[in-house]
């Protein structure tokens, strides 16, 4: 009997250790920004990006997902070109990239103080896998001025594609704009 008490309270201790391991790996938000209306024609709503509305509050977050080798993530389209509706030049690089090239930005967390700068992730969906260069953030921490272009902090789960990387995936154009995936760090 006693072997048996022992035997249920450390299967007990290790499902609450399980549980509790779990919880600190969750992310959870760090903030609100309260919205502003941008002044006329300084939000570019190219690849339809959200605009922030004066009032509305958005969720920030200083992290993202824990990574693994399966990480789940929805992507979004960007343009990385001068003038798109990414703003300015890349963080990693200061430069503007191509909608051709395979690149990416990716939420705060992911993006990991910089250490992701011009490394290189697999992006797997609709079928399909890719390698895109990480570029620029995706930032989760701020918006809705115009450094961000008047959009919104990004939900921490972000992987901000260039059109060759919906391409590569064999996405039909008309479902270009949102899609779950898959990512991973490259060897």
């Amino acid at each position: 009997m006693k072997k048996q008490v022992c035997s249920s309270v450390f299967l007990f201790l290790c499902i609450a250790f399980l549980f509790l391991s779990a919880e600190a790996q969750t992310c959870r938000p760090s903030g609100k920004i309260r919205g502003k209306t941008p002044p006329p024609g300084q939000c570019n709503q190219e690849n339809d990006s959200d605009c922030c509305k004066n009032g509305e509050w958005y969720t920030t977050y200083i992290c993202s997902p824990p990574v693994s080798t399966h990480t789940k993530a929805t992507l979004t389209l960007n343009s990385f070109q001068k003038g798109g509706d990414g703003g300015g030049p890349s963080e990693c690089d200061n430069q503007y990239h191509s909608d051709d090239d395979p690149v990416v930005a990716l939420s705060t967390g992911w993006f990991n103080r910089r250490k992701r700068c011009l490394k290189y992730i697999n992006v797997y969906g609709n079928g399909k896998s890719v390698r895109a260069k990480v570029v620029d953030e995706c930032d989760s921490t701020m918006g809705c001025d115009s450094d961000h272009d008047y959009q919104p902090p990004c939900p921490n789960n972000i992987v901000d594609a260039s059109r060759a990387v919906w391409k590569a995936l064999g996405v039909p154009e008309s479902d270009w704009g949102e899609m779950d995936i898959y990512w991973s760090d490259t060897d």
